[in-house]
């Protein structure tokens, strides 16, 4: 709201000029009751950041303009919006993709005339401040990713070689772009498949080769939307019927999971030995199996026994590698 009103400010004394009033200072601090010294900070940055060519007139007392035409930028950003903007460019550096990467910086640039305001941060120095870092994520190539988000907001279908860890084998799919998912590091293309006639996950770092496709692809009547299908296929706790999980922790590790949301609607009971119970509803154990065992002997699955019997398998499979 300051901002805000500071801009209001500006605005007032920039009309008075455009209007050969001659404001100056006392005008300004009289007509939004602030102080005279805050008055004339204001009309020293209009001058100074934002290159009005303020020239005063002592026999006039008051202010104008040496060039008519000068006119004060259409909108005005706090330095508060600079760094949320960037800060925003800076999460967004998992996207594999420099060109996007540097026309951000460019455009925040323009928008912002970051140049302009000596005292706000560069925001190509944000990577000196912020660091974001991800492990165990699957590379994509640069190239393709650039493809598939040109086709993706152009609403064009393209031609993808696609392997298949699991048969490994490739295919030839011919898709209609419709959603981009980045899920733990990874990027996933959701897409409608004409061979399969359906909605797909493709995982972008299993796409060997990509053109743009022919084949004119039309969505069938009903198809569900994407919200429900990232809904239902990505996430620990996604997918159809939900059950309830209870995991009990360690008191060595309890500081540590009461700082994570597993879940949005988990509930945390610390115990009197200094255990912490977590609870919430999930549907796929695949995912959970995986990540309860990365806890070790520091978790133990309270409930429902279907979970712990299928993490138990899992130990005694581990245990069978090293017999």
């Amino acid at each position: 709201m300051g901002e805000r009103l500071k801009y209001e400010r500006f605005l007032w004394f920039h009309d008075r000029v455009k209007a050969s009033k001659y404001p100056n200072a006392r005008h300004l601090a009289e007509r939004f009751e602030i102080s005279p010294r805050t008055a004339q900070r204001e009309l020293d940055f209009i001058r100074d950041r934002l290159k009005a060519p303020l020239e005063y007139d002592h026999t006039r007392k008051g202010y104008y303009y040496t060039d008519d035409s000068y006119e004060l930028p259409s909108q005005w950003y706090s330095e508060e919006s600079v760094i949320s903007f960037a800060l925003a460019v800076r999460l967004a550096s998992t996207i594999p993709d420099t060109r996007i990467k540097d026309e951000l910086y460019d455009f925040i640039g323009k928008v912002f005339n970051v140049s302009d305001h000596g005292s706000r941060p560069d925001i190509r120095e944000m990577s000196e401040k912020i660091s974001v870092k991800n492990v165990e994520y699957s590379r994509v190539n640069e190239e393709d990713f650039h493809s598939i988000v040109n086709a993706l907001f152009q609403e064009t279908p393209i031609s993808i070689s696609y392997y298949s860890p699991h048969s490994k084998k490739e295919t030839e799919r011919n898709i209609l772009p419709l959603h981009l998912v980045q899920y733990m590091g990874s990027w996933h293309l959701i897409a409608f498949c004409s061979l399969r006639n359906d909605m797909r996950d493709f995982a972008l770092s299993r796409v060997r080769s990509i053109a743009f496709s022919d084949e004119n692809i039309r969505l069938p009547d009903g198809l569900p939307p994407v919200k429900e299908y990232t809904r239902k296929h990505f996430g620990i706790m996604q997918g159809g019927k939900t059950r309830k999980v209870c995991l009990r922790f360690s008191p060595s590790v309890a500081d540590w999971i009461e700082e994570q949301i597993w879940h949005p609607e988990q509930k945390l009971v610390l115990k009197k030995d200094g255990a912490l119970e977590l609870s919430f509803p999930a549907a796929d154990f695949n995912e959970l199996t995986k990540r309860i065992l990365s806890h070790g002997p520091d978790v133990k699955v309270v409930s429902p026994k279907a979970l712990a019997d299928e993490v138990k398998n899992e130990i005694k499979k581990m245990g069978k590698i090293y017999d």
